[in-house]
């Protein structure tokens, strides 16, 4: 099949490339250019930008035809309804990789595809924050359905992991978990985590093109639920010979700590019932249509060593997770805090 990735070279877009290929098709990538070019030099590669009000545009992509589009960097729908009504005459199925923070609320333990979305008071904003990322997103999706109607799929991922994350934020784990020593862990052992590998969401990409699949799916795992602790434990087993040590530090000890939730501490989310049900959504309808998870550890494994081959690895700027000498601090607090109950 031939398909059109919107992006194709940063993080999520170069696991779909590679999986597509695997597969035996003709990816064609759409990008600036300016993110690993020279990532897939045997693939064709059409330079333009998104947004239509930008030198050249979309024009690349006119008196050109394919049998899907893959959008993998749409957050804002102007852009996107750009896109999906240039493409609706000559693509079949418009695939748009839209977010868990689409849904109006968090609340909902179980929820699925059907829950409603989050709207923005103001619905013309195109500047992307945590307030309006969402809403952003939901608005995405309208705009490819209404220029594509019936035509389009909308993934609606969590938090994406694997070699290759930007973002730090399941990275932080397995490399601090690795670094050994005592770690501190967040809130309930028994706290929820859903996440996904960016491979395995890679490869349910491609099984819904093959199939023509469109409405919405919940793409994220694991297929069973898990918790924190799992996590934590099958990163440890993911970086062999790790002698880290996991203390438990309660949410009420850390918020007045003033530790950032999911910034600091990631996919750590406090307990609360505006949140209760932000990682406990229901992902039955993608697993019945043939997502798929790898286990943990293999991530954890494959993570480290991406990670290590970096080189700035010694010296990278974290994005996320907290700064070794703050993680010290918080310990050593909670253990003199520890040490104070049990001596009253």
């Amino acid at each position: 099949m031939r398909i059109l990735v919107l992006g194709g070279t940063g993080f999520l877009g170069s696991h779909l490339v590679d999986a597509l290929l695997a597969r035996g098709h003709e990816p064609t990538l759409f990008n600036r250019g300016q993110t690993n070019p020279q990532r897939f030099p045997g693939v064709t590669t059409i330079h333009g930008e998104r947004d239509p009000q930008i030198g050249a545009g979309l024009t690349g992509l006119r008196e050109r035809s394919w049998d899907a589009v893959v959008d993998t960097s749409g957050y804002v729908s102007r852009i996107v309804k750009a896109s999906a009504e240039m493409l609706a005459p000559v693509v079949g199925l418009y695939v748009f990789i839209s977010s868990r923070s689409a849904y109006q609320t968090a609340a909902d333990i179980g929820a699925d595809e059907s829950a409603p979305l989050a709207t923005l008071e103001d619905p013309t904003t195109e500047t992307v924050t945590g307030e309006t990322y969402g809403g952003l997103k939901a608005l995405c999706e309208q705009a490819a359905q209404a220029a594509m109607p019936g035509r389009v799929a909308n993934i609606r991922a969590g938090l994406i992991a694997g070699p290759g994350d930007p973002t730090d934020r399941f990275t932080y784990w397995p490399v601090r978990i690795a670094r050994g020593g005592e770690v501190l862990a967040p809130g309930d052992p028994n706290g929820p985590v859903q996440f996904i590998d960016a491979r395995d969401l890679a490869a349910f990409l491609v099984a819904v093109v093959e199939r023509g699949l469109h409405g919405a799916f919940n793409a994220f795992g694991p297929a069973e639920p898990m918790s924190m602790s799992s996590m934590l434990e099958a990163c440890k087993r993911g970086a062999a010979g790790s002698d880290a040590t996991l203390t438990w530090v309660d949410q009420k000890f850390l918020l007045s700590q003033n530790v950032k939730p999911w910034s600091e501490l990631p996919l750590w989310i406090p307990d609360s019932p505006a949140d209760a049900g932000f990682m406990r959504s229901s992902n039955a309808k993608a697993v019945a249509q043939g997502l798929a998870f790898r286990p943990v550890e293999e991530t954890a494994r494959d993570t480290l060593a991406w990670f290590a081959a970096q080189p700035d690895a010694a010296t990278h700027a974290w994005k996320a997770g907290l700064t070794p000498d703050r993680e010290q601090s918080i310990l050593e607090a909670w253990h003199t805090l520890e040490t104070k109950k049990a001596e009253t």
